[in-house]
């Protein structure tokens, strides 16, 4: 093996982005909810940056400018992504584009500085710090279900062994409630100080005592089981009748068949009629099949619209507006400025001051650029998807985002970073932007129709079909294609199912 060393030429492509462009990109494909967050916590590690809550006016800020922005060019670090078919070690390259906020972080410039030796110029204004109460105002981690159910058994009289096992098994209780871990691993996997022969014993007692009822439970049937029983008890100490046996023996005989909508059968094997075997089923529809999540505390998702659409009588169209009344609004605090350009600044103060002046320069230059380029989409959508906001879901027509990207001389990566993770307000509801770019098929008359609409459109087919003789698959794809769309039956089927809509068996009603 001969191991010598050589020149060679060679021409290939590449591109270069910059951290600015970098951060542009990423802001770019934000959500409003997500750009909240960015732009708190830029607020906190950047002092150069405020929140311009008294309407300050601008004009000196942007008399600066040209010094802030030709500080920037100095300082920027390029990111080289060579042709992957002629370069093996461009792949180190792509991944750091993928994961640009992790590779930068919070400095977008090569002259960093350890935390011990930066420099923050104090403010003393008298005033109370909008960033420090936004931080006392953020709400406590809430209490695991784990640690609930914990403080909960330390109150129950136990001995210590019992307690012991107690805890042991607490620790295998998910967010359902349920004990979901094979038994017997349970038991295998007992540490020393716990007696496994009390491991029974403990489940009992937690099942006795745990709120909710249901709690420990091992399955569905054994979950039900301990709320009929508690019900039951609670109805004979108020002295008022309690007759469970029939919800019972559907627990425990029949929950497959109640699932598969087998009523019928139910009511064959039970000796009675089907609507006794409905008001059963009916009353264990009271009965939570999930207890924990009671004691869980799951946020629910909210959904800020990044911009409002709003129908024009005057003009006849629809207009959109960006939902600003909730983003903050940033600049520049001008002392930084100055402090940066004084001479006699320590050279260290104004390089630290330097770097964070870039940083939310180009920051709020990112912000600017991703609301006018987001706004240029929607306007595309708003004249392409008229008839879906004067007529509905069934009127969406397919919308290629390469055609939007042709349109607005865009790369089609930007309109879809533009598009991701954003929603707009319409008199029809909010919808994700996303949504107005499906793909879609021509009907027989020859008009567009987005995947979309033919979900609305099979939607609206299973409400309106005959609830005693429910539609199979087969019996949908000849509807719709009677209303002039023609697709196949397993596409109805995933459709379907996407749409969270039974199969005919489990839809129909007696």
């Amino acid at each position: 093996m001969r191991i010598d060393a050589g020149q060679h030429m060679r021409m290939d492509q590449r591109m270069k982005l910059a951290p600015r462009m970098i951060q542009s990109m990423e802001i770019l494909q934000l959500g409003a909810q997500a750009l909240e967050a960015r732009i708190e916590q830029e607020l906190t590690s950047n002092p150069t940056l405020e929140l311009n809550e008294a309407g300050l006016e601008l004009e000196d800020l942007e008399a600066e400018r040209e010094q802030v922005e030709r500080d920037a060019t100095e300082g920027e670090r390029e990111l080289v992504l060579t042709d992957q078919k002629t370069d093996s070690g461009s792949g180190e390259d792509f991944e750091r584009l993928s994961n640009i906020s992790e590779e930068y972080g919070e400095s977008w410039s090569d002259n960093t500085y350890e935390t011990s030796e930066s420099y923050h110029p104090a403010r003393d204004t008298g005033e109370r710090d909008a960033k420090l109460d936004a931080m006392a105002n953020t709400a406590s981690r809430p209490q695991s279900l784990a640690d609930q159910l914990l403080s909960q058994w330390v109150m129950v009289e136990s001995t210590p062994h019992l307690r012991a096992a107690g805890d042991y098994l607490i620790g295998f209780i998910d967010d359902d409630g349920y004990i979901r871990t094979e038994w017997k691993q349970v038991v295998d996997q007992t540490p020393t100080g716990v007696d496994r022969d009390l491991l029974l014993t403990a489940l009992t007692s937690l099942q006795r005592t745990l709120e909710p009822v249901g709690l420990a439970a091992r399955d569905l049937q054994e979950c039900l089981l301990l709320q009929i029983n508690a019900r039951e008890k609670a109805l004979l100490q108020e002295g008022e009748q309690a007759d469970f046996k029939l919800e019972r023996r559907l627990v425990t005989e029949h929950l497959k068949d109640i699932e598969m909508n087998r009523l019928p059968k139910i009511a064959k094997d039970e000796g009675v009629d089907v609507e006794e075997i409905k008001r059963a089923i009916a009353n264990l529809r009271q009965f939570d099949p999930r207890p924990g999540r009671s004691l869980v505390s799951e946020s629910p998702q909210t959904i800020t619209p990044d911009a409002i659409v709003e129908y024009d009588e005057s003009l006849d169209r629809y207009v959109a507006r960006l939902a600003g009344d909730r983003m903050p609004q940033l600049h520049i605090n001008t002392n930084y400025i100055k402090m940066s350009r004084d001479p006699n600044t320590d050279r260290k103060t104004r390089n630290f001051v330097g770097n964070n002046l870039r940083n939310a320069r180009w920051l709020i230059d990112a912000i600017q650029q991703r609301q006018h380029t987001l706004m240029r989409v929607i306007h595309v959508v708003l004249e392409a998807q008229r008839e879906f906001f004067d007529l509905g879901p069934q009127h969406l027509r397919p919308l290629p985002m390469t055609l939007v990207a042709d349109q607005l001389g865009l790369h089609v990566a930007t309109v879809s970073r533009a598009v991701a993770e954003k929603y707009i307000q319409t008199p029809r509801g909010i919808f994700p932007l996303r949504m107005f770019f499906s793909g879609g098929t021509e009907t027989q008359a020859g008009d567009a129709m987005s995947w979309t609409a033919v979900q609305a459109k099979l939607e609206e087919v299973i409400k309106n079909e005959d609830k005693s003789n429910p539609l199979n698959d087969d019996e949908l794809v000849e509807k719709l294609k009677e209303q002039g769309i023609e697709i196949a039956r397993r596409t109805v089927a995933k459709y379907r199912k996407q749409l969270d809509i039974p199969p005919a068996r489990q839809r129909r009603e007696y």
